[in-house]
């Protein structure tokens, strides 16, 4: 059923980045921070994308994955070759802006300015994980609920029942960690379903729980958090980033588009 959904942001005031057909916000992180706080009320019922090299390649490949993405009220360049491209293009304060580091910005800022959020995705043991450490790093903070969605289909009453939970607990801010590209396709079918901003962080679930670790900082500069994962789950991961990081920079990189 399409949504109804209208707007309360205007997108094209926004600037942005085609990359692999995918509209990429020209921003970093302290834009990104100042345009939430700004405007949180005029976010809620919409939802933001965080794009890395896999997603982007995957909306190229998949014409209705990509309008997902376009839908978003933003589609954040998480991937680092994503602001270089995008810096190349000429987008000079383009910057990498992951979805991890956007989330703990966020509930540092909740904690202070009493936001509250709902994390939905992955599994009880990891939400219960994400909730002790979140209240030990950020006393004071705002955990309005928590959900882990079945590992199937839902059925609409159990949907339905879900978004009025959701509803009667009001969160400024849904974490979806359901994964590329499921936590998109899911963000897209409850916009203007759901009263708060929804943001699909994927592994930020796991890095918080402490599932996985995430790569050192001089890393994540350079653009070589993939390979840290990749260390940590090579049976996972190898054939996806093989197949995609190939792509990406045969397509974006070489051929411009």
């Amino acid at each position: 059923m399409p949504s109804t959904y209208k707007r309360k942001i205007d997108k094209s005031k926004i600037l942005t980045c085609k990359i692999l057909g995918v509209d990429i916000a020209a921003i970093n992180m302290s834009w990104l921070l100042k345009f939430t706080e700004k405007n949180i009320e005029k976010l809620k019922g919409d939802y933001m994308t965080v794009v890395n090299v896999y997603s982007c390649v995957s909306a190229y490949e998949n014409p209705d994955y990509c309008k997902v993405q376009n839908n978003a009220v933003l589609a954040i360049p998480d991937g680092g070759p994503l602001s270089a491209v995008g810096r190349m293009r000429g987008y000079k304060k383009m910057e990498r802006t992951t979805g991890p580091s956007y989330m703990e910005e966020v509930l540092k800022m909740s904690a202070e300015k009493g936001y509250s959020s709902f994390f939905y995705g992955s599994t009880e043991e990891t939400l219960e994980k994400i909730r002790q450490k979140l209240l030990d790093t950020y006393p004071g903070l705002n955990i309005a609920g928590m959900y882990s969605p079945p590992f199937r289909p839902m059925t609409e009453e159990e949907d339905r029942l879900i978004v009025e939970r959701i509803n009667e607990l009001q969160p400024d801010f849904i974490w979806i960690g359901l994964g590329a590209p499921k936590q998109e396709n899911w963000m897209a079918e409850h916009q203007g379903r759901v009263n708060g901003f929804m943001v699909g962080v994927g592994a930020a679930f796991d890095y918080v729980a402490g599932n996985i670790m995430r790569a050192p900082e001089w890393m994540q500069k350079r653009n070589l958090e993939w390979v840290y994962r990749l260390i940590q789950e090579p049976k996972r991961l190898f054939m996806k980033y093989w197949h995609t990081n190939i792509r990406f920079i045969w397509l974006a990189m070489v051929r411009g588009k």
